[in-house]
């Protein structure tokens, strides 16, 4: 009976670490596409004066071109 626990135990396979990778750089490429998204998209309410981190990039749109105008204006 011992011999089928060591058998069984012995043989056990592991999980390939490049499946772990692809899951962890998927999960913050994912975290940093959202966060650019989130932050350069209209605010909630309540956070509509919230300043950008210096990390995230502007991205020009038609919608906050006219409020970056009226901003320098």
């Amino acid at each position: 009976m011992s011999l089928l626990i060591e058998v069984g135990a012995g043989s056990t396979a592991q999980f390939p670490i490049y499946f772990t990778l692809v899951y962890v750089v998927g999960f913050i490429a994912a975290v940093t596409i959202g966060s650019i998204a989130w932050y350069n998209s209209k605010r909630p309410p309540g956070w509509e004066n919230a300043e950008r981190p210096n990390i995230v990039p502007k991205i020009q749109t038609p919608d906050n071109a006219e409020v970056e105008d009226s901003k320098q204006s």
